[in-house]
């Protein structure tokens, strides 16, 4: 969770860099996209690049929001990152 939330800090700056509001846009469309998960945590699709049902992700913009399902009442958003970028599996 840790790691998310320093990615929607760096989303913020990098886009802060050319509009402070469309950053705050973005990253407020990114956490209520998440929020989402707490009520529909298998929502989102299964991570091609893990083959393991309990990692999956859903898209907001051109942001992808990686979350590992834990149990039903739990879920862990690993990483947020722009969909251009490959992931990297040692999340």
């Amino acid at each position: 969770m840790r790691v998310s939330l320093e990615d929607l800090k760096e989303i913020y700056e990098y886009i802060a860099q050319d509009s402070e509001r469309y950053a705050q846009i973005t990253v407020n469309k990114i956490y209520r996209s998440a929020q989402i998960l707490k009520s529909n945590p298998r929502i989102g699709k299964t991570v091609l690049e893990f083959k393991d049902e309990r990692i999956r992700e859903i898209i907001s913009g051109n942001y992808r929001i990686i979350y590992h399902i834990i149990h039903d009442s739990r879920i862990d958003i690993l990483r947020i990152f722009h969909s251009a970028r490959l992931l990297n599996k040692n999340l």
